[in-house]
């Protein structure tokens, strides 16, 4: 079950819901927990909304939809089979729907849906229902308080409304966290302009409210209501009248305080003729009117045919729901100019059904369910339009014919994208490289569309991690019996199930891509290789794939997601820039003498308690291993320069002076540790600098960022004392092999027995007091050194004997690693007077945990698969193509064209990153300089690959003639000292080029192919 986290509500499985507790927070997922959610419609969409709800973990979801399973559905209900068709929706997914959360129960709602039974949820979401009942369920909701939302896919169109009632309480508009800063003056005027330390901006906007603690000379603003900022400068802010408070001495924390919004929503019957709407693309302002007008004219045109939408690129019912939503808007309080073509559109493509879609619209609709539940983050007010026609294929016909239906399962893609595409998409060969939240959403999608099923086609998919709980809560393609299992295999098992098509045109791996499996991913496996979609969570993999797909010069699908952001990027060979052409800024780093002396903030002693764990339960552990293992450690040690003391101290501590044999000797050098870091080194630190130094300029040492700590006096019967106690004690037993304990009575009356020696602080300690002083390592005393190294006991006098180094593991409950850096960085804080943070908040930071939700994830992935079949339809103009940031949490959507690939230039012929010169066959140095100086122009200069230099213009004659003479592979080889792996069919070469006129100039680099292609793939 994972350890449940205490709410004021039900309990919440932290292993399960890790990740997401990050996004939401403990107060949003408790309300969530007390929340009962009715969902209509179980088609593509309304499968994706309760996949993303139940996995987020509401009270309960109920389904309603009694209608036929249809072939046509499969094109996008990923929980529907072909066995299923006939069978009721609701009553087939819903077993499905069921084992993706144990915690969530999903039952099925039938007959009609009377007002009696909607009473039942808080929260109802209409999909796939005409408009006149929405009109009827949202009447009902309305009246009762609880939240409404509907919402539609047709095709490459989609719509979402919210109605939360008539006083919706948003309690937390954005979700980013509070910030807060250190004060350096506040003026006692009318105004009250606060100034900050210049270290860091203050991060506060207009209307933004702060309360101020700490702040000395000026009691009354510690204990005044938050108070509204006028931001005046990234340094300064007004807070109003000060005039009444006393004047500022020093110090002081500003902290933003969040502060409720009402929200007054009306229900879908007056936002028909009145409606308010959410932008989702900017460039397209003038749309969300006309798909407001649009949509009503679809719903009247199927009442007035029994239900049946137009078909599929008929003229004759386009003109009809034309006409419709001309007279519909010829009624409208404020009509709006219409343009034909896109309402024509619309109505070509209403019996359409794409997953793309689906899972853009349905992880936005289950985000705005969780604001419902939890009023966490600033709902939809009230209409969203979206499209992407640039999607719709320019290079393959669509016509009445070719959207016909084939009574196949993608005929609901097919009524858009037509039936040559159709093929086209099954003979696609993608690699998915990466199998975790992004990738199974990835896999599900081309599942759906047919991506790979074709004779031609095949899916690639590699991930070496085996799954773990935590990714249970948005990686939807596992369940609890897969923990352990490898990711890839299971997620292609999976859907395989979805779509049997899959059967056999589906690979999956369990290796990394990067340059040590370039056996397995060879040239013949880029090259026949369609494209690529990165579905990975660090950079370093990303930027690697990146430069194999611009070497083969593949279309790149680029995702990531930060809890409700969410980032796509499309990468096209000879058009765009790559992943790589920009970076994000580097990491801020904390400044080592702040982490060692002179902490002010939690995140300082939680990195500063991050580096303890691993100096104390890790590297000595490692370096004793190595002593005992490595005939030469000593030698290589010392020749290494460094602090060599140290780590010859670390070693004899762990070996000699303090090596236990119980575990009572554990807990006793656990107890000396805590006076060592909370009580001496602080006393030490004021002894150097006591409270009233002052600096060479008579200003306090104590102040602006520096804190004065206090020593902690040790108490048993303190909590945080007796945590550090234990889980130090556990961690140093478990290095030794020596079972540990837990009862604290056992630690107590150890505790009462142990002598802790007495600390005097000395005179001459050198404390780095700012981040421009770089300490010296102190000077290893020869004569203390070789003493060290012969009390060491020979390593053959311990043979067999091994420590057992901790590698740090966050997500394991029961193993201490986070229990210690929890209470070592809360006693420090308590040292220096910082608030303390609890378990949850000093995991997400010492682990580094990206915040992720389910939501998130689905959208993310059907914007990339929108784009991927504008790549697949081979599009060459970067107009028709999308880089897309969204926000669930604002909601915000951006989407711009990409970034041109940057041009250079020699001669008259410009290049971009993605030109090469190419040579056939491996020919000989010689032959490669008079072809560069006879066709191109180019007098090479120097010549290189990888690391190794293989000609330049100051080589000798002699062996410059011997160079000439070799093969390019021969040249390599040799110059390497190494063979050129077997499955390597060219080589990458850099050169340095004199034009005509002598002058260095920049080319592209050098692609040699020294091996032919292999039979298997010229076949």
């Amino acid at each position: 079950m994972g350890t449940p986290m205490e709410t004021d509500g039900p309990l919440i499985d932290d292993s399960l819901y890790s990740r997401q507790l990050f996004v939401l927070g403990h107060e949003a997922m408790a309300k969530m927990s007390m929340t009962n959610v009715l969902i209509i419609g179980l088609k593509g969409l309304g499968v994706e909304i309760a996949k993303n709800v139940i996995l987020a973990g509401v009270k309960s979801v109920a389904l309603y939809d009694p209608n036929p399973t249809k072939l046509s559905d499969l094109s996008s209900q990923f929980f529907l089979h072909k066995e299923d068709v006939g069978k009721p929706r609701a009553q087939v997914s819903a077993p499905r729907l069921a084992e993706l959360n144990s915690y969530v129960p999903v039952s099925v709602v039938e007959g009609e849906l009377t007002e009696e039974k909607l009473a039942a949820y808080q929260v109802v979401v209409a999909t796939d229902t005409p408009l006149k009942q929405q009109l009827s369920i949202n009447e009902i909701t309305h009246k009762r308080g609880a939240a409404f939302i509907s919402a539609d896919i047709r095709g490459l169109f989609g719509v979402a409304f919210n109605d939360f009632g008539k006083d919706f309480k948003v309690l937390d508009q954005t979700g980013e966290e509070p910030v807060h800063g250190l004060v350096a003056a506040v003026a006692n005027d009318k105004e009250g302009v606060v100034t900050c330390l210049d270290e860091a901006r203050h991060g506060l906007e207009d209307g933004d409210y702060v309360s101020f603690t700490e702040v000395v000379g000026m009691p009354e603003i510690n204990e005044i209501e938050p108070r509204p900022v006028k931001v005046l400068g990234p340094y300064t802010f007004s807070i109003g009248d000060t005039s009444n408070f006393g004047t500022y001495k020093s110090g002081g924390i500003f902290t933003q305080v969040k502060q409720p919004k009402i929200m007054s929503f009306r229900t879908l019957k007056e936002c028909l003729s009145k409606p308010e709407f959410v932008m989702s693309d900017f460039a397209k302002f003038d749309r969300p009117a006309q798909l407001h007008i649009g949509f009503q004219a679809l719903d009247q045109f199927a009442e007035n045919h029994g239900g049946e939408l137009p078909k599929p690129r008929n003229e004759q019912d386009a003109l009809e729901v034309l006409q419709l939503a001309k007279a519909i808007n010829d009624k409208a309080e404020e009509s709006v100019e219409l343009d034909e073509k896109l309402i024509k559109e619309l109505a070509y493509q209403a019996r359409g059904d794409l997953s793309a879609m689906a899972a853009v619209i349905g992880g936005l609709v289950a985000q705005e369910v969780l604001k419902a539940c939890s009023g966490k983050f600033s709902p939809i007010f009230q209409h969203f339009y979206f499209d992407s026609l640039e999607s719709l294929p320019k290079n393959s016909p669509i016509t009445e014919e070719s959207c016909r239906p084939r009574n196949t399962r993608y005929d609901g893609q097919i009524a858009v994208f037509g039936a040559e595409f159709q093929d086209k998409i099954a003979n696609a060969r993608q690699f998915v490289v990466g199998a975790g939240a992004i990738g199974c959403e990835m896999l599900k999608n081309w599942a759906m569309m047919g991506v790979g099923t074709g004779p031609n086609g095949q899916i690639f998919i590699t991930d070496m991690d085996t799954i773990e709980k935590s990714n249970l809560n948005r990686q939807f393609l596992f369940r609890p019996k897969d923990v352990g299992s490898l990711k890839s295999e299971t997620a292609v098992k999976a859907v395989i199930s979805m779509n049997p098509d899959l059967d056999g045109k589906i690979r999956a791996f369990q290796e990394r891509v990067g340059p040590e499996t370039e056996s397995v991913f060879d040239d013949d496996f880029w090259e026949a290789l369609t494209g690529v979609a990165n579905a990975l969570d660090n950079v370093d993999a990303r930027k690697y794939v990146d430069r194999r797909c611009v070497y083969f010069r593949k279309p790149l699908l680029e995702s990531g997601t930060l809890g409700t952001k969410g980032n796509t990027q499309v990468v096209i060979p000879h058009l765009t820039e790559s992943y790589s052409s920009s970076n994000d800024p580097p990491e801020k780093s904390i400044p080592i003498c702040t982490l060692k002396n002179f902490p002010n903030a939690i995140e300082h002693t939680i990195q500063w308690a991050r580096d303890l764990f691993e100096g104390l339960f890790r590297q000595p552990a490692e370096n004793v291993n190595a002593y005992l293992s490595s005939p030469n450690f000593v030698e290589t040690t010392l020749a290494q320069g460094g602090n060599q003391q140290e780590i010859f101290e670390s070693i004899h501590s762990f070996l000699v002076a303090q090596k236990p044999t119980l575990f009572e000797e554990c807990i006793v050098w656990a107890r000396l540790k805590f006076e060592e870091y909370y009580n001496n080194t602080i006393r030490q630190l004021l002894f150097n600098f006591p409270k009233d130094a002052v600096t060479s300029e008579g200003t306090p040492f104590w102040s602006g960022p520096k804190r004065a700590p206090e020593p902690i006096a040790f108490d048993a019967e303190n909590p945080l004392h007796m945590e550090f106690i234990i889980a130090a004690a556990n961690l140093h037993a478990y290095n030794y092999n020596i079972n540990g304990r837990k009862d604290a009575e056992f630690f107590r009356k150890v505790l009462s027995n142990t002598i802790v020696p007495e600390f005097t602080p000395k005179s001459g300690v050198k404390i780095q007091v700012q981040e421009k002083e770089t300490p010296q390592a102190p000077a290893s005393d020869k004569d203390e050194l070789e003493r060290l190294i012969q009390a060491l006991p020979p390593p053959s006098s311990l043979a067999g004997m091994r420590l057992k180094p901790i590698e740090f593991e966050k997500d394991d409950d029961t193993n201490h690693h986070i229990d210690f850096i929890a209470a070592a960085s809360n006693l420090r804080a308590t040292n220096y007077n910082i608030p303390v943070a609890d378990r949850h908040k000093t995991k997400g930071i010492a682990g580094k945990i990206i915040p992720a939700i389910a939501t998130t994830t689905a959208l993310v992935t059907g914007l990339v698969c929108l784009e991927l079949v504008k790549l697949l339809d081979g599009k060459t103009s970067m107009e028709y193509y999308k880089n897309g940031f969204v926000n669930l949490a604002l909601p915000f959507f951006g989407f711009s064209e990409p970034i041109a690939a940057p041009k250079l230039k020699y001669y008259d012929k410009e290049f971009s990153l993605w030109d090469r010169f190419d040579i056939e066959g491996d020919i000989t140095l010689k032959e490669l300089l008079d072809q560069f100086q006879q066709k191109h122009g180019l007098e090479i200069t120097m010549l290189s690959c990888g690391a190794s230099l293989l000609y330049s213009f100051f080589t000798q004659p002699a062996k410059a003639a011997e160079k000439k003479a070799m093969t390019i592979s021969k040249l390599v080889e040799t110059t390497s000292r190494k063979p050129i792996p077997p499955h390597v069919r060219a080589v990458v070469l850099e050169i340095c080029c004199n034009d005509r006129e002598g002058e260095d100039v920049e080319v592209p680099y050098v692609r040699v192919v020294i091996r032919p292609r292999s039979n298997q793939m010229q076949e």
